[in-house]
């Protein structure tokens, strides 16, 4: 008798073309994720040969119950490291039946700012440092951690901690790298360099794989900016910027530029850098106050960062310290687009 092993792994190339669709959105929070799979007839590499769906958005808190369709639209295939062979994840936004973005959509807004000509011949890159902190199922406190106590040295989970690493890669996400961070159970990975909306699908789908490998683990991942009170450095989402004009010769002046303009729109970039993110930015910990805007050249309690090297060779790019752990990069990696390269200073 076949174990649920052998079952769960197999091979269907033998058998058949056909092959599992994981269309995966964005929930009615605008932090939960979902998914649900279906089968095609033979591979695609192109989101635009996919089929549209739907969900019943009622139950997501995306839609009333009176009139609960929402309409999945195809934005982007990554290989699917669950069930490997020619099977994929399929990242989606949500539309109502009439064509229009739901509220939670963040991701169609981005898509204008990015297709406008003007940031288009910049060529926008991004390398976002997603911050997370994994929590014990059943008490919800640090995986490593004593119950109701705090830890000594940090532990390191090496396996769930590759896992993600590894199936990260095989998906084809752009993901640069991994470390622990300073907060014991507080872990870190960084998807870019990444060109315009692709960093917002990359990191989303990253996400949703390190929840299911968590999942799979028993064990909770977190993207709370601030999980555990008290002097520990909170969770963020740093996001490394450049443009095209940044990268050249002079680029140093068009960075400073630039940042100028961040300054000018620092209320509203806080507003939508994630929820809870005045629990994080004290201006302790690494951090700049919520209500302060400064920039610095390696100044990591900075709003923005720049790296020493920039500095050197008079080009390259910086760092957005702000976001919150829990932030949209759909909405994060096209506002500071937006800012700097399409907003004009009144």
């Amino acid at each position: 008798m076949a174990l649920l092993s052998d079952l769960v792994n197999l091979d269907l190339t033998d058998t058949t073309p056909k092959i599992i669709a994981e269309y995966i959105w964005i929930g009615g929070s605008g932090m939960d994720l979902r998914s649900k799979a279906r089968t095609l007839s033979g591979p695609v590499d192109d989101p635009k040969k996919l089929p549209k769906w739907n969900y019943d958005g009622s139950s997501t808190g995306q839609a009333p119950g009176e009139d609960s369709e929402v309409i999945l639209y195809p934005q982007a295939i990554f290989k699917d490291p669950f069930r490997r062979g020619e099977h994929i994840l399929v990242m989606c936004d949500a539309y109502t039946p009439a064509g229009e973005p739901i509220p939670t959509n963040k991701r169609c807004a981005a898509a204008k700012i990015f297709s406008s000509p003007e940031v288009e011949k910049e060529v926008p890159w991004y390398g976002i440092e997603q911050e997370y902190t994994l929590l014990q199922k059943d008490i919800k406190w640090p995986l490593g951690w004593p119950q109701g106590g705090f830890p000594g040295p940090q532990l390191l989970d090496v396996i769930l901690f590759d896992a993600h690493y590894k199936a990260c890669l095989y998906a084809g996400i752009n993901i640069s790298g991994i470390n622990g961070e300073v907060m014991p159970g507080q872990w870190e990975f960084q998807v870019g360099p990444s060109v315009g909306i692709s960093a917002g699908d990359e990191l989303w789908v990253a996400r949703y794989i390190l929840e299911r490998i968590t999942e799979i683990a028993g064990v909770v991942v977190s993207f709370d900016p601030k999980p555990i009170p008290g002097d520990w450095n909170g969770a963020g989402a740093h996001t490394n910027y450049s443009t095209k004009s940044m990268r050249e010769e002079g680029g140093y002046e068009v960075i400073k530029k630039a940042i100028e303009k961040l300054g000018l729109r620092h209320k509203e970039h806080i507003a939508a850098y994630g929820e809870g993110n005045e629990r994080r930015l004290t201006g302790r910990h690494e951090t700049a106050d919520i209500n302060t805007f400064l920039w610095g050249v390696a100044n990591r309690g900075a709003s923005i960062r720049v790296g020493r090297d920039t500095e050197k060779e008079g080009k390259g790019y910086f760092e957005d310290r702000r976001p919150a752990s829990n932030m949209d990069p759909y909405t994060v990696t096209s506002m500071i687009a937006e800012t700097t390269l399409l907003w004009t200073k009144s």
